[in-house]
């Protein structure tokens, strides 16, 4: 079988997810811009027609001639209460203006004719003929509502850059904060990983200064060592990519297991059972020990050092299963997704950096998938890893 490629890194993740952002605001600010000018658009021309029938209404209710119902016209006259507009004579006179008062002032003559020549840059005035030598000229403008829509687009866009900016500051002081924890957490962890075979080499020179040197001393000091270089060689793979190879998924396992067996007290009962068949999957094995490790000390720890930890290992359609359970504590269901999470932990001495270093070797460098799979307070929790896998050595 085929093993799926690699998914997105949480720095790619991250990164996929600014411009995703970036690209949705983008598209908002085009798409209300476009749509704002049609709409601004179409309202200039029905506001230049309303002012067609508008000085049609005045022409007929200027002309002393004129019959019929002249109050439909003074209706539409004064039906008119958005859209400013100047009447002037052909001498220059102005005769009538309306929805020009700015907070109940009057304008000036001067400011009339500013504001006549502002109208004439945005719009052809149109004529009223009142006899045969008299031409009367409506001068208009945009309506206040036309203004406000004007404006709106402008307000949209500035909305939407304070949104990337806001978001943009979020998101960096979200990455710094959670980069810190890891780096606070990875610091000390290195601390607890290199501690315990540093101290017993410590007593080993003691051993040697004093001239007692016990008969197994080499074995147990080339032990340390070889801790050692497996802290060095785990820690120096975070960060790169590391050479995954097909392995048989049972043997890591009972080999993980029972080192960690010898290590956690006699008050924890390990019980564990693998699969039927021999299942290869791709690992880079001294990493997934790490994940191993670290989930049974996290349990350990639920179980407060006295409990039965059970782990089980299963194939189902392309896929290993490994679920490891506890008698601990248990898992509040709001916080399930969130003890994954760099710097997140219930414990009064924790670090929150153990089981998202899992998470990014199971998830980040073998394409698998961990997650509580289920918790009953202070009766079981388990953990689950899925991993691609194949049945036999081929």
């Amino acid at each position: 079988m085929k093993f799926k490629q690699g998914r997105l890194n949480a720095y790619e993740l991250r990164k996929f997810i600014k411009v995703i952002l970036l690209l949705l605001a983008v598209s908002i600010s085009i798409i209300t811009l476009l749509l704002s000018q049609r709409l601004v658009k179409k309202i200039a021309t029905e506001e230049s027609k309303k002012m067609e029938i508008w000085a049609d209404s005045e022409r007929i209710l200027t002309d002393p001639e004129s019959l019929g119902d002249l109050g439909f016209h003074l209706k539409i006259v004064q039906a008119n209460t958005t859209i400013p507009a100047i009447l002037v004579s052909e001498t220059g006179r102005i005769i009538q203006t309306i929805n020009l008062d700015i907070n109940e002032k009057k304008l000036t003559d001067e400011e009339l004719v500013e504001r006549i020549e502002e109208f004439r840059q945005e719009n052809d005035p149109i004529d009223i003929p009142i006899d045969q030598e008299t031409v009367y000229q409506v001068y208009y403008g945009k309506s206040s509502v036309l203004k406000q829509l004007e404006y709106y687009p402008f307000v949209v866009l500035a909305i939407v850059a304070l949104f990337i900016v806001v978001s943009y500051f979020a998101f960096s002081y979200s990455t710094r904060s959670e980069q810190n924890q890891v780096w606070v957490g990875l610091a000390k962890e290195t601390a607890h990983q290199l501690g315990t075979p540093i101290s017993s080499l410590m007593g080993w020179v003691e051993c040697l200064d004093m001239e007692i040197i016990p008969e197994n001393a080499a074995m147990e000091m080339r032990k340390d060592i070889d801790r050692l270089k497996i802290i060095t060689e785990r820690f120096s793979k975070i960060g790169s990519e590391p050479i995954l190879e097909e392995q048989e998924f049972n043997t890591v396992i009972n080999s993980s297991l029972q080192y960690m067996k010898s290590r956690v007290g006699q008050g924890v009962e390990f019980d564990w059972k693998l699969s039927n068949e021999p299942v290869m999957v791709k690992l880079n094995v001294n990493l997934f020990n790490w994940v191993i490790e670290n989930l049974v000390k996290n349990s350990v720890d639920a179980m407060d050092g006295k409990g039965k930890l059970t782990c089980t290992v299963f194939y189902k359609s392309d896929k290993i299963f490994f679920d490891i359970t506890d008698t601990g504590k248990g898992i509040n269901r709001n916080i399930a997704k969130d003890i994954f999470k760099p710097g997140f932990t219930t414990k009064k001495r924790g670090w929150g950096l153990g089981l998202s270093l899992a998470k990014r070797i199971v998830e980040d460098y073998h394409q698998g998938h961990i997650f509580v799979k289920e918790s009953t307070a202070y009766q079981r929790t388990t953990i689950r890893i899925t991993l691609n896998a194949k049945v036999g050595n081929d």
